[in-house]
């Protein structure tokens, strides 16, 4: 299991919690949610690559079976863009360079907009 991580959106403070799966590895990245069967509400995967890029922050959604809701973030920490991806079509990309995937409840995409700025703070374990 990845590391926890907890978003925050300093542009729109967001109405309850969204703490997510860090996952910075080829591994955690390339399985991602799939074959999953659901997601909660306060939870999701923040997918980490190593620098802005359109081709590298695309996803698939083959083996989803649910759809998401997909936040793309730069290295500025700004959203770049976002959209309701579904289960099953097969890639999704960003329209602008992006270094971070946010893949949340599809609820949740209406808690970020473009231009909106966030961060990202590890969650201690107690």
């Amino acid at each position: 299991m990845p590391p926890l991580v907890q978003i925050k959106n300093h542009t729109r403070p967001l109405n309850s919690l969204l703490t997510v799966g860090y996952c910075e590895s080829f591994l955690c990245k390339l399985r991602g949610l799939t074959l999953c069967r659901s997601l909660a509400h306060e939870s999701g995967l923040l997918l980490v690559g190593g620098k802005d890029s359109r081709l590298d922050a695309a996803i698939h959604m083959v083996g989803v079976f649910f759809d998401l809701g997909i936040v793309w973030i730069n290295d500025d920490n700004r959203v770049v863009d976002r959209r309701l991806a579904r289960a099953w079509i097969s890639v999704q990309m960003p329209s602008q360079p992006a270094r971070f995937v946010l893949e949340i409840a599809p609820e949740r995409l209406e808690d970020f907009q473009i231009g909106d700025e966030v961060s990202f703070e590890e969650v201690v374990k107690t």
